[in-house]
């Protein structure tokens, strides 16, 4: 996505790209980190901001379609600001942004800071691979990448630990404001380090008119999805009003980019048929695997009495397979078949998701962990795979087009999931209660025996009947968090025909789309 430099500068060399390794792998750990460690902490941010816990969503959302819609920008921004520049300046404006989101008064400004934490975080990532693949010789290059995946991998298991530790033991604000001292001390390194590195810079006109297209297209339509259930969906002038403005928006943007010179999004890429097979399926699946990571925890804290440190020590191991094997993977990459890959990591979030959906309520902390171990083996088989299948395809010349078009679309997905799969819970949730409500009556013989232990406790009829409804409630969204764990089970067997429409990648391509795999993440 980055401007290529137009002077070869040397690969550093000892404790220089020791150090240039350190910041650069810092700098990403602390993005990744920042896109997990809130998702434990929803509740308490939306208790201590008195807001529901599912308005509290839109804290992950915002920052996801922000960094979506800056990743297009990198390249332009690259070229105009020179990449060590444009990179440095991206952390520490993420760093000011992290203590604004920290001191937050309201829902309102978090959400806005979290929008502007998540745009200036856009460049980070594909600069980050740009500059440590720069650091190394070709020789060296699978290791840098190795290296590099292995902190995109480490985040998002420490992410809900930290999260729910801070959250437990501190103010909120914290798991924002730790971010400061790890960025700003990631910008001076990589400034002092980098700096005689820098890029040519070149002026090019950038397609102004695409970009205000893509932000109102894909802005409105995470609004409404963020405020459909509270508004009633499309009962409401204002969710109306919001589903046309994004698909008048989506249009425009279609017919403008097919047509300019200097397209934001390449959307003529969508020609490639592994491109758009491969990105299909990774922002479908990408979409699931995120609406389900944040569904479990709200479910886990709100109805199961976990706090916010149980929750985040329940969601860590997600990431040890991926760990171990992802290196391994990437390594042999050449020599398997990426859609067989695919296809096996389908299965294995299918069948975890079918284990999702058989929990009760006398779920023990062990039968919720299990899943969550076994889901490590389909991370490490997704992202690699996947990237290799949407880059097998695409001319050297368009390869860094075509991965901030798949990686922009993988994170828009990972957005829309996780507000569609909380819009599903608390659907379903209502339907379960309903249901279950109608067995309540005087003419249940179970009913008329948990009155008389409620009254032999000493309670009268009101509070009996709240705590029967309170128990109804726990029961409802316990089978709503079942019926969307098993929907997204059968999405994933879906996929996999899907990925079978794409053409086997040319073995000469495996060590480029392999690199690339690693920004997937």
């Amino acid at each position: 996505m980055s401007a290529p430099a137009h002077i070869a500068h040397p690969p550093l060399q000892g404790s220089a790209r020791l150090w240039g390794t350190i910041a650069l792998s810092a700098a990403t750990f602390m993005n990744v980190l920042d896109s997990s460690i809130a998702n434990v902490s929803l509740p308490a941010i939306a208790g201590d901001l008195g807001v529901s816990p599912n308005q509290g969503t839109w804290v992950i959302t915002s920052f996801g379609v922000a960094n979506a819609i800056a990743l297009p920008l990198t390249g332009w921004l690259s070229q105009r600001f020179g990449q060590v520049r444009l990179f440095t300046m991206s952390v520490l404006l993420f760093v000011i942004s992290s203590w604004l989101c920290g001191l937050a008064p309201n829902m309102g400004t978090l959400i806005g800071m979290r929008a502007l934490q998540g745009f200036v975080a856009g460049p980070m990532m594909p600069l980050a691979q740009t500059l440590l693949l720069s650091s190394y010789p070709p020789a060296l290059a699978g290791m840098a990448m190795a290296l590099w995946a292995m902190t995109t991998l480490v985040a998002p298991v420490m992410g809900p630990v930290l999260g729910g530790w801070i959250t437990d033991h501190t103010h909120w604000g914290w798991i924002f404001f730790i971010n400061i001292p790890v960025g700003i001390a990631a910008a001076g390194l990589t400034w002092t380090l980098f700096h005689k590195r820098e890029t040519q810079i070149r002026k090019l006109p950038i397609d102004s008119t695409g970009l205000a297209l893509l932000v109102v297209a894909v802005s409105t339509l995470q609004i409404m999805l963020d405020k459909g259930k509270e508004l009633d969906w499309f009962h409401s002038p204002e969710v109306t009003a919001l589903a046309i403005v994004s698909a008048i928006g989506f249009a425009f943007l279609i017919a403008w980019e097919l047509t300019d010179d200097h397209p934001v999004v390449e959307l003529r890429l969508l020609k490639i048929r592994n491109f758009w097979t491969g990105t299909l399926s990774m922002t479908v699946a990408y979409s699931l695997f995120m609406g389900n990571l944040v569904l479990l925890p709200l479910w886990l804290q709100q109805f199961m009495g976990y706090t916010s440190t149980q929750a985040g020590m329940l969601m860590a191991p997600v990431g040890l397979f991926a760990i171990i094997l992802s290196p391994v993977i990437g390594k042999n990459m050449n020599r398997l078949d990426p859609r067989m890959l695919a296809s096996f990591a389908f299965v294995v979030f299918s069948l975890v998701l079918w284990m999702r959906s058989n929990f009760n309520t006398q779920a023990d902390f062990g039968t919720l962990m299990v899943p969550t171990i076994i889901q490590g083996i389909a991370l490490a088989c997704f992202f690699i795979p996947l990237t290799t299948i949407i880059l097998g395809g695409v001319a050297p010349a368009q390869i860094a087009s075509a991965s901030g078009l798949s990686s922009f679309a993988r994170i828009v997905g990972g957005s829309f999931g996780t507000s569609i799969a909380v819009s599903v819970w608390q659907d379903r949730a209502a339907m379960h209660h309903a249901q279950l409500a109608e067995l309540i009556n005087r003419g249940s013989v179970a009913t008329n025996a948990v009155l008389a232990n409620f009254d032999a406790a000493g309670m009268d009829t009101q509070q009996a009947l709240s705590q029967i409804n309170r128990m109804i409630d726990q029961q409802a969204f316990m089978l709503a968090a079942n019926d969307v764990f098993y929907g997204s089970a059968f999405i994933f067997l879906l996929l996999i025909p899907l990925v079978w429409l794409s053409h086997p990648p040319k073995k000469n391509g495996g060590r480029a789309s392999a690199d690339s795999a690693a920004g997937a993440h």
